[in-house]
């Protein structure tokens, strides 16, 4: 059974920083890409970052320059650094695995829950 648990979400002013995790158990990350994507409220679910499996990284516009995508595969956890942070960054954060298609591979196993990061001051 693979899972992905999240953890460091939160309410932060503008300007500010926080750090978002994304824990990965049954399966290792060390060979797959990861990404962070995030839904605001009424908006449709955009990609803010990726990583691949040796280490490229792509962010959206965005957010460019101001968050940092890394991977620890040694913990199997999937980070996101988030700087400079600003109202337009609210929105609820998820983790994704690019596993591809197995079979008995369910939701849970490419997403995970979701964390809230709440910016406003």
């Amino acid at each position: 059974q693979v899972r992905l648990v999240q953890s460091g979400g939160g309410l932060v002013q503008p300007g500010e920083s926080l750090t978002l995790s994304c824990a990965v158990s049954g399966s290792s990350l060390s060979t797959v890409a990861m990404d962070w994507y995030r839904q605001g409220p009424g908006k449709e679910r955009e990609l803010v970052a990726s990583i691949s499996s040796d280490g490229n990284t792509n962010y959206a516009d965005s957010v460019k320059g101001r968050f940092t995508i890394s991977r620890d595969n040694a913990e199997n956890t999937l980070y996101l650094q988030m700087n400079s942070l600003e109202p337009e960054d609210t929105a609820v954060y998820y983790c994704y695995a690019e596993w591809g298609a197995p079979s008995d591979y369910d939701l849970d196993d490419y997403w995970g829950q979701g964390t809230l990061v709440t910016v406003s001051s």
